[in-house]
């Protein structure tokens, strides 16, 4: 199962891993393995990548952001081919995907010896970018009878799914909040009617997942086994100058 409906899916430069994770997901359909697992797992490549990357080891550390990537989308997808729907799945993986962020880019400004200050400034430009994408993209999924666990606006604590702690989803969600908000607050105000516009066509999603996460890993994993690890930061930083771009190209031509 997909998030979005067959007829409104489109080409996702950010999703390239989701042909490994249906097999994953494919695979641990009828096994005791959750999607809450796969989630440790893409934490635990990303560690792996981390820790590559300060012993210099850059074709393993490109591998484990891959890997990542995979994994990352191998969990939705499992908890879809199940019919297991979860807040605490939904909520921890971002979370992990935001720490993550932070910590690979950190890891990155040590090892090239750039002030951490920059690293700072690129992890904020790739979390707006990721939020660009993902607005755009969650908007699609409820106007088209798409996936919808996760909403346009999470501003409340949503009821625990069967199976789930009322409590944990609210302790995930409050840490999700604190992590996110910012830059989904950022986002709206650039856009505030996109929700109201017409459906996004499949060009101008394709456009926006150039921001998604697993594109940026996929970027990161390329400077770093070219040899290019002392651009991925700049890289980040100055990508941000075409969101506005993006989002002038939605309000103009979309309405």
């Amino acid at each position: 199962m997909s998030k979005l409906t067959t007829e409104n899916k489109f080409i996702d430069f950010s999703d390239y891993g989701r042909p490994f994770a249906r097999i994953i997901a494919w695979q641990l359909k009828d096994t005791r393995v959750t999607s809450i697992h796969l989630t440790f797992l893409f934490g635990l490549s990303g560690l792996f990548a981390m820790l590559c990357i300060l012993l210099e080891y850059y074709w393993a550390a490109g591998f484990f952001l891959i890997m990542k990537s995979i994994l990352d989308a191998a969990d939705g997808q499992l908890a879809r081919a199940k019919g297991q729907p979860s807040y605490v799945g939904r909520y921890f993986d971002s979370i992990l995907d935001s720490l993550l962020n932070m910590t690979f880019l950190l890891t990155i400004v040590y090892v090239t010896g750039m002030g951490i200050a920059w690293g700072v400034l690129a992890f904020f430009c790739m979390q707006t970018q990721g939020t660009v994408y993902n607005y755009y993209h969650v908007i699609l999924r409820h106007r088209t009878e798409g996936e919808i666990t996760s909403q346009i606006f999470e501003t409340e604590v949503p009821i625990a799914y069967t199976g789930e702690k009322q409590h944990t989803v609210n302790v995930l969600f409050k840490c999700y909040r604190f992590l996110y908000k910012p830059f989904d607050e950022f986002v709206y105000m650039m856009d505030p009617l996109a929700s109201k516009a017409r459906v996004s066509p499949k060009w101008f999603m394709s456009l926006v997942s150039l921001y998604g996460l697993g594109f940026q890993l996929l970027v990161m994993a390329i400077f770093l086994v070219t040899g290019w690890i002392a651009w991925i930061v700049p890289f980040f930083i100055l990508y941000s100058i075409l969101i506005p771009v993006s989002i002038g190209v939605r309000r103009i031509w979309l309405g």
